[in-house]
Protein backbone atom coordinates (compact mmCIF):
# COMPACT_ATOMS: atom_id res chain seq x y z
CA UNK A 1 0.00 0.00 0.00
CA UNK A 2 1.53 3.31 -1.08
CA UNK A 3 1.44 6.42 1.09
CA UNK A 4 -1.45 8.80 0.29
CA UNK A 5 0.57 12.01 0.53
CA UNK A 6 1.83 13.97 -2.49
CA UNK A 7 5.04 15.99 -1.82
CA UNK A 8 4.80 19.76 -2.32
CA UNK A 9 7.08 22.75 -1.89
CA UNK A 10 6.31 25.20 0.93
CA UNK A 11 5.25 28.74 0.09
CA UNK A 12 7.82 31.48 -0.27
CA UNK A 13 8.02 33.75 2.81
CA UNK A 14 6.15 36.65 1.19
CA UNK A 15 3.35 34.39 -0.06
CA UNK A 16 3.08 32.68 3.32
CA UNK A 17 2.88 36.05 5.11
CA UNK A 18 -0.16 36.93 2.96
CA UNK A 19 -1.74 33.51 3.54
CA UNK A 20 -1.22 33.78 7.29
CA UNK A 21 -2.72 37.28 7.35
CA UNK A 22 -5.76 36.09 5.41
CA UNK A 23 -6.12 33.12 7.77
CA UNK A 24 -6.31 35.52 10.73
CA UNK A 25 -8.84 37.94 9.22
CA UNK A 26 -10.87 35.74 6.87
CA UNK A 27 -10.80 32.38 8.65
CA UNK A 28 -10.93 33.69 12.23
CA UNK A 29 -7.59 32.04 13.03
CA UNK A 30 -6.84 34.48 15.84
CA UNK A 31 -4.24 32.30 17.57
CA UNK A 32 -1.82 31.43 14.73
CA UNK A 33 1.09 30.48 16.96
CA UNK A 34 2.10 28.84 20.24
CA UNK A 35 4.96 30.71 21.87
CA UNK A 36 7.40 31.48 19.06
CA UNK A 37 6.16 28.68 16.80
CA UNK A 38 3.60 29.18 14.03
CA UNK A 39 0.61 26.85 14.05
CA UNK A 40 -0.29 27.63 10.44
CA UNK A 41 1.58 25.34 8.03
CA UNK A 42 3.51 26.90 5.11
CA UNK A 43 2.10 24.25 2.76
CA UNK A 44 -1.05 22.18 2.32
CA UNK A 45 -1.36 18.50 3.10
CA UNK A 46 -2.01 17.11 -0.38
CA UNK A 47 -3.31 13.58 -0.89
CA UNK A 48 -4.25 11.55 -3.93
CA UNK A 49 -7.89 11.71 -5.00
CA UNK A 50 -8.15 7.92 -4.66
CA UNK A 51 -6.84 8.10 -1.09
CA UNK A 52 -9.40 10.75 -0.17
CA UNK A 53 -12.24 8.69 -1.68
CA UNK A 54 -11.05 5.70 0.35
CA UNK A 55 -10.70 7.52 3.67
CA UNK A 56 -14.01 9.38 3.24
CA UNK A 57 -15.82 6.07 2.74
CA UNK A 58 -14.15 4.68 5.86
CA UNK A 59 -15.25 7.74 7.84
CA UNK A 60 -18.86 7.33 6.72
CA UNK A 61 -18.88 3.70 7.83
CA UNK A 62 -17.36 4.71 11.17
CA UNK A 63 -19.99 7.42 11.57
CA UNK A 64 -22.87 4.99 11.08
CA UNK A 65 -21.38 2.60 13.62
CA UNK A 66 -20.58 5.39 16.09
CA UNK A 67 -24.06 6.91 16.14
CA UNK A 68 -25.70 3.49 16.42
CA UNK A 69 -23.41 2.55 19.31
CA UNK A 70 -24.02 5.88 21.06
CA UNK A 71 -27.79 5.35 20.86
CA UNK A 72 -27.45 1.86 22.31
CA UNK A 73 -25.11 2.89 25.14
CA UNK A 74 -27.40 5.82 25.98
CA UNK A 75 -30.21 3.33 26.62
CA UNK A 76 -28.02 1.21 28.89
CA UNK A 77 -26.90 3.17 31.99
CA UNK A 78 -25.22 0.07 33.43
CA UNK A 79 -22.44 0.59 30.85
CA UNK A 80 -21.74 4.22 31.78
CA UNK A 81 -19.67 3.45 34.87
CA UNK A 82 -17.03 1.81 32.65
CA UNK A 83 -16.43 5.00 30.66
CA UNK A 84 -14.57 7.12 33.24
CA UNK A 85 -17.30 9.77 33.40
CA UNK A 86 -17.96 12.07 36.39
CA UNK A 87 -20.80 10.91 38.63
CA UNK A 88 -22.91 14.02 37.96
CA UNK A 89 -22.65 13.40 34.22
CA UNK A 90 -23.68 9.77 34.68
CA UNK A 91 -26.78 10.96 36.52
CA UNK A 92 -27.64 13.32 33.65
CA UNK A 93 -27.12 10.49 31.18
CA UNK A 94 -29.39 8.24 33.23
CA UNK A 95 -32.13 10.85 32.86
CA UNK A 96 -31.42 11.08 29.13
CA UNK A 97 -32.00 7.34 28.82
CA UNK A 98 -35.64 7.97 29.77
CA UNK A 99 -36.15 11.22 27.82
CA UNK A 100 -33.65 11.41 24.92
CA UNK A 101 -33.08 14.79 23.28
CA UNK A 102 -33.48 15.29 19.52
CA UNK A 103 -29.94 15.34 18.24
CA UNK A 104 -29.66 16.92 14.78
CA UNK A 105 -26.91 17.96 12.37
CA UNK A 106 -24.65 15.41 14.04
CA UNK A 107 -21.04 16.34 13.41
CA UNK A 108 -18.12 14.01 14.12
CA UNK A 109 -14.42 14.21 13.35
CA UNK A 110 -12.35 11.06 12.96
CA UNK A 111 -8.59 11.48 13.36
CA UNK A 112 -6.86 9.30 10.76
CA UNK A 113 -3.15 8.48 10.66
CA UNK A 114 -1.41 6.73 7.78
CA UNK A 115 0.82 4.09 9.36
CA UNK A 116 3.12 1.28 8.34
CA UNK A 117 0.00 -0.93 8.52
CA UNK A 118 -2.20 1.42 6.48
CA UNK A 119 -4.89 3.73 7.83
CA UNK A 120 -5.54 3.79 11.57
CA UNK A 121 -7.62 6.10 13.74
CA UNK A 122 -6.65 7.43 17.15
CA UNK A 123 -10.12 8.62 18.23
CA UNK A 124 -13.42 10.19 17.26
CA UNK A 125 -14.13 13.76 18.30
CA UNK A 126 -17.85 13.18 18.84
CA UNK A 127 -18.57 15.76 21.53
CA UNK A 128 -17.25 19.14 20.32
CA UNK A 129 -15.16 18.60 17.18
CA UNK A 130 -13.10 21.70 16.46
CA UNK A 131 -11.13 22.98 13.49
CA UNK A 132 -14.07 23.91 11.27
CA UNK A 133 -12.82 27.41 10.50
CA UNK A 134 -9.44 26.02 9.44
CA UNK A 135 -10.97 23.13 7.48
CA UNK A 136 -13.32 25.36 5.50
CA UNK A 137 -11.07 28.41 5.16
CA UNK A 138 -7.49 27.34 4.68
CA UNK A 139 -8.09 25.26 1.56
CA UNK A 140 -9.55 28.18 -0.36
CA UNK A 141 -6.63 30.41 0.59
CA UNK A 142 -4.02 27.81 -0.33
CA UNK A 143 -5.57 26.59 -3.55
CA UNK A 144 -4.39 29.46 -5.82
CA UNK A 145 -0.81 28.57 -4.93
CA UNK A 146 -1.38 24.90 -5.83
CA UNK A 147 -3.86 25.17 -8.74
CA UNK A 148 -3.44 21.53 -9.73
CA UNK A 149 -5.14 20.43 -6.47
CA UNK A 150 -8.65 21.01 -5.08
CA UNK A 151 -10.21 21.12 -1.59
CA UNK A 152 -11.68 17.85 -0.30
CA UNK A 153 -14.79 19.61 1.03
CA UNK A 154 -16.27 22.50 2.98
CA UNK A 155 -17.55 21.21 6.33
CA UNK A 156 -18.99 24.55 7.48
CA UNK A 157 -21.17 24.78 4.36
CA UNK A 158 -22.38 21.21 4.91
CA UNK A 159 -23.03 21.99 8.58
CA UNK A 160 -25.09 25.08 7.69
CA UNK A 161 -27.22 22.99 5.33
CA UNK A 162 -27.82 20.40 8.06
CA UNK A 163 -28.67 23.01 10.71
CA UNK A 164 -31.05 24.81 8.35
CA UNK A 165 -32.77 21.54 7.47
CA UNK A 166 -33.29 20.78 11.18
CA UNK A 167 -34.17 24.29 12.41
CA UNK A 168 -35.82 25.90 9.38
CA UNK A 169 -35.15 29.04 7.37
CA UNK A 170 -35.01 32.11 9.59
CA UNK A 171 -34.44 30.03 12.74
CA UNK A 172 -32.80 31.45 15.86
CA UNK A 173 -29.66 29.52 16.81
CA UNK A 174 -27.53 29.73 19.96
CA UNK A 175 -23.83 28.98 19.48
CA UNK A 176 -23.02 27.81 22.99
CA UNK A 177 -19.32 27.62 23.79
CA UNK A 178 -16.60 28.21 26.37
CA UNK A 179 -16.39 31.96 25.88
CA UNK A 180 -13.07 32.33 27.74
CA UNK A 181 -11.21 30.32 25.08
CA UNK A 182 -10.25 32.20 21.93
CA UNK A 183 -9.86 29.04 19.85
CA UNK A 184 -13.47 28.09 20.71
CA UNK A 185 -14.81 31.58 20.10
CA UNK A 186 -13.03 31.96 16.78
CA UNK A 187 -14.76 28.85 15.40
CA UNK A 188 -18.16 29.98 16.68
CA UNK A 189 -17.63 33.46 15.22
CA UNK A 190 -16.82 31.91 11.85
CA UNK A 191 -19.91 29.70 12.04
CA UNK A 192 -22.07 32.67 13.10
CA UNK A 193 -21.08 34.67 10.05
CA UNK A 194 -21.99 31.80 7.75
CA UNK A 195 -25.32 31.14 9.52
CA UNK A 196 -26.32 34.80 9.18
CA UNK A 197 -25.39 34.74 5.49
CA UNK A 198 -27.73 31.74 5.11
CA UNK A 199 -30.64 33.69 6.61
CA UNK A 200 -30.56 32.39 10.18
CA UNK A 201 -30.21 34.43 13.36
CA UNK A 202 -27.17 33.38 15.41
CA UNK A 203 -26.24 34.36 18.97
CA UNK A 204 -22.85 33.67 20.54
CA UNK A 205 -23.50 32.56 24.12
CA UNK A 206 -22.26 30.72 27.17
CA UNK A 207 -24.21 27.71 28.44
CA UNK A 208 -24.85 29.83 31.55
CA UNK A 209 -27.19 31.93 29.36
CA UNK A 210 -29.49 28.99 28.60
CA UNK A 211 -32.84 28.44 30.26
CA UNK A 212 -35.35 25.63 29.78
CA UNK A 213 -39.12 25.83 30.28
CA UNK A 214 -41.60 23.12 29.37
CA UNK A 215 -38.84 21.25 27.59
CA UNK A 216 -38.02 24.18 25.29
CA UNK A 217 -34.79 26.18 25.34
CA UNK A 218 -34.43 29.94 25.49
CA UNK A 219 -31.60 32.43 25.83
CA UNK A 220 -31.39 34.82 28.77
CA UNK A 221 -28.47 37.14 28.03
CA UNK A 222 -27.89 40.85 28.48
CA UNK A 223 -27.97 41.43 24.70
CA UNK A 224 -30.92 39.17 23.81
CA UNK A 225 -33.71 37.17 25.43
CA UNK A 226 -36.05 34.80 23.64
CA UNK A 227 -36.85 31.27 22.58
CA UNK A 228 -34.43 29.19 20.54
CA UNK A 229 -35.04 26.95 17.56
CA UNK A 230 -31.67 25.22 17.66
CA UNK A 231 -28.57 24.92 19.84
CA UNK A 232 -25.02 24.32 18.63
CA UNK A 233 -23.09 23.09 21.66
CA UNK A 234 -19.33 23.65 21.58
CA UNK A 235 -18.85 23.31 25.32
CA UNK A 236 -17.38 19.98 26.52
CA UNK A 237 -20.06 17.79 28.06
CA UNK A 238 -18.00 16.91 31.13
CA UNK A 239 -17.66 20.62 31.99
CA UNK A 240 -21.42 21.20 32.09
CA UNK A 241 -21.84 19.91 35.64
CA UNK A 242 -19.85 22.93 36.90
CA UNK A 243 -22.66 25.27 35.84
CA UNK A 244 -25.43 26.54 38.16
CA UNK A 245 -28.38 24.19 38.26
CA UNK A 246 -30.66 27.09 37.25
CA UNK A 247 -29.24 26.95 33.73
CA UNK A 248 -30.86 23.54 33.28
CA UNK A 249 -27.66 22.12 31.80
CA UNK A 250 -29.00 18.57 32.33
CA UNK A 251 -31.43 19.21 29.46
CA UNK A 252 -28.48 19.17 27.07
CA UNK A 253 -28.31 15.44 27.75
CA UNK A 254 -32.06 14.77 27.55
CA UNK A 255 -35.64 15.92 28.16
CA UNK A 256 -35.67 18.90 25.79
CA UNK A 257 -37.60 19.30 22.56
CA UNK A 258 -35.14 21.85 21.16
CA UNK A 259 -32.85 20.10 18.67
CA UNK A 260 -29.14 20.43 19.34
CA UNK A 261 -25.82 19.58 17.82
CA UNK A 262 -24.36 17.70 19.51
CA UNK A 263 -26.46 16.27 22.37
CA UNK A 264 -24.61 15.51 25.60
CA UNK A 265 -24.91 11.79 24.94
CA UNK A 266 -22.00 12.25 22.51
CA UNK A 267 -19.68 11.97 25.52
CA UNK A 268 -20.44 8.24 25.60
CA UNK A 269 -18.34 7.68 22.48
CA UNK A 270 -16.04 10.64 23.13
CA UNK A 271 -14.63 8.75 26.11
CA UNK A 272 -11.58 6.82 25.02
CA UNK A 273 -12.73 4.02 27.30
CA UNK A 274 -15.76 3.21 25.18
CA UNK A 275 -13.96 0.34 23.37
CA UNK A 276 -13.99 -1.44 26.73
CA UNK A 277 -17.78 -2.00 26.37
CA UNK A 278 -17.75 -3.12 22.73
CA UNK A 279 -18.13 -6.80 23.57
CA UNK A 280 -21.30 -6.02 25.56
CA UNK A 281 -23.04 -4.22 22.67
CA UNK A 282 -25.43 -5.55 20.05
CA UNK A 283 -24.18 -2.89 17.60
CA UNK A 284 -21.64 -4.28 15.16
CA UNK A 285 -18.44 -2.26 15.07
CA UNK A 286 -16.59 -3.84 12.18
CA UNK A 287 -14.87 -0.66 10.94
CA UNK A 288 -13.94 0.43 14.45
CA UNK A 289 -12.38 -2.94 15.24
CA UNK A 290 -10.36 -2.80 12.02
CA UNK A 291 -9.09 0.78 12.40
CA UNK A 292 -8.64 1.48 16.13
CA UNK A 293 -5.54 -0.03 17.78
CA UNK A 294 -6.12 -2.51 20.56
CA UNK A 295 -7.43 -0.64 23.62
CA UNK A 296 -7.39 -1.95 27.19
CA UNK A 297 -7.92 -0.87 30.76
CA UNK A 298 -4.46 0.09 32.12
CA UNK A 299 -4.78 -2.75 34.65
CA UNK A 300 -4.92 -5.25 31.79
CA UNK A 301 -2.01 -4.03 29.63
CA UNK A 302 1.79 -4.37 30.01
CA UNK A 303 2.50 -0.67 29.48
CA UNK A 304 4.89 -0.51 32.46
CA UNK A 305 7.40 -2.72 30.68
CA UNK A 306 6.77 -2.00 26.99
CA UNK A 307 7.16 1.19 24.90
CA UNK A 308 4.60 -0.31 22.51
CA UNK A 309 1.70 1.03 24.59
CA UNK A 310 0.35 4.58 24.88
CA UNK A 311 -1.52 5.91 27.93
CA UNK A 312 -4.43 8.28 27.29
CA UNK A 313 -6.87 10.00 29.68
CA UNK A 314 -10.44 8.92 29.03
CA UNK A 315 -11.60 12.50 28.50
CA UNK A 316 -8.38 14.06 27.24
CA UNK A 317 -8.46 16.54 24.37
CA UNK A 318 -5.92 18.06 21.95
CA UNK A 319 -3.31 15.47 22.91
CA UNK A 320 -3.17 16.65 26.53
CA UNK A 321 -1.99 14.06 29.04
CA UNK A 322 -1.04 11.46 26.43
CA UNK A 323 1.87 9.31 27.55
CA UNK A 324 3.76 8.62 24.33
CA UNK A 325 7.33 7.53 24.97
CA UNK A 326 9.79 9.67 22.98
CA UNK A 327 7.37 12.59 22.59
CA UNK A 328 6.77 13.48 26.23
CA UNK A 329 9.39 14.69 28.70
CA UNK A 330 10.54 12.25 31.36
CA UNK A 331 8.96 14.23 34.20
CA UNK A 332 5.58 14.50 32.47
CA UNK A 333 5.68 10.84 31.50
CA UNK A 334 6.27 9.84 35.13
CA UNK A 335 3.29 11.95 36.21
CA UNK A 336 1.07 10.37 33.54
CA UNK A 337 2.08 6.87 34.54
CA UNK A 338 1.54 7.64 38.20
CA UNK A 339 -1.98 8.93 37.48
CA UNK A 340 -2.78 5.83 35.41
CA UNK A 341 -1.69 3.63 38.33
CA UNK A 342 -3.66 5.57 40.93
CA UNK A 343 -6.83 6.15 38.86
CA UNK A 344 -6.87 3.44 36.18
CA UNK A 345 -10.63 3.81 35.67
CA UNK A 346 -10.01 7.22 34.08
CA UNK A 347 -7.35 6.03 31.61
CA UNK A 348 -6.82 3.61 28.76
CA UNK A 349 -3.77 1.85 27.38
CA UNK A 350 -3.62 1.61 23.60
CA UNK A 351 -1.19 -0.19 21.31
CA UNK A 352 1.14 2.24 19.61
CA UNK A 353 1.14 2.53 15.82
CA UNK A 354 3.96 3.82 13.63
CA UNK A 355 2.88 6.87 11.62
CA UNK A 356 4.54 7.28 8.22
CA UNK A 357 6.12 10.77 8.19
CA UNK A 358 6.24 13.21 5.29
CA UNK A 359 9.27 15.20 4.17
CA UNK A 360 8.41 18.81 3.28
CA UNK A 361 10.77 21.75 3.01
CA UNK A 362 13.60 19.82 4.66
CA UNK A 363 11.43 18.90 7.68
CA UNK A 364 10.19 15.52 8.84
CA UNK A 365 6.58 15.84 9.95
CA UNK A 366 3.88 13.46 11.17
CA UNK A 367 0.44 14.16 9.68
CA UNK A 368 -3.02 13.63 11.12
CA UNK A 369 -6.08 13.87 8.89
CA UNK A 370 -9.24 14.96 10.72
CA UNK A 371 -12.18 13.82 8.58
CA UNK A 372 -15.58 15.39 9.32
CA UNK A 373 -18.89 13.65 8.85
CA UNK A 374 -22.23 15.44 9.16
CA UNK A 375 -25.29 13.24 9.59
CA UNK A 376 -23.16 10.33 8.40
CA UNK A 377 -21.77 11.91 5.22
CA UNK A 378 -18.12 12.91 4.75
CA UNK A 379 -17.94 16.71 4.54
CA UNK A 380 -14.25 17.59 4.38
CA UNK A 381 -11.10 17.50 6.46
CA UNK A 382 -8.29 19.47 7.98
CA UNK A 383 -4.73 18.45 8.57
CA UNK A 384 -2.40 18.73 11.51
CA UNK A 385 1.35 18.25 11.34
CA UNK A 386 3.71 17.68 14.25
CA UNK A 387 7.44 17.20 14.70
CA UNK A 388 6.79 13.91 16.53
CA UNK A 389 3.96 11.36 16.33
CA UNK A 390 2.03 13.09 19.14
CA UNK A 391 -0.52 15.54 17.73
CA UNK A 392 -1.07 18.18 20.41
CA UNK A 393 -1.56 21.93 20.80
CA UNK A 394 1.82 22.63 19.19
CA UNK A 395 0.87 20.95 15.89
CA UNK A 396 0.48 23.05 12.75
CA UNK A 397 -2.90 23.36 11.06
CA UNK A 398 -2.80 22.61 7.34
CA UNK A 399 -5.21 22.90 4.44
CA UNK A 400 -6.12 19.55 2.89
CA UNK A 401 -6.18 19.30 -0.89
CA UNK A 402 -6.52 16.36 -3.26
CA UNK A 403 -5.01 15.81 -6.71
Amino acid sequence: MSAPWIPVDPLEPADFARVRRRAIFECYKWDPQVGDASTVARFPLVMSRAAWTDVAARAETLARETLAAEAEIARRPELHVSLGLPRTIRRALGRAARFPSPGAARILRFDFHYTTDGWRISEVNADVPGGLNEASGFAGIMRPHYPWATPVGDPISAYIVAITAAAGIGATVALVHATAYSDDQQMMASLSRRLKAAGLTAHLASPAHLRFHRRRASLDAAWWQGSLDFIVRFFPAEWLSGLPRATGWMHLFGSTETPLSNPGTAILVQSKRWPLVWDRLDTRLTAWRALLPETRDPRDAPWRHSPGWVLKPALGRVGEGVGLDGCVGARDLRAIRRSARWRPGHWIAQRRFETVPVEIGGRTLYPCLGVYTIDGRAAGAYGRLAACPLIDGRAEDAAVLAA
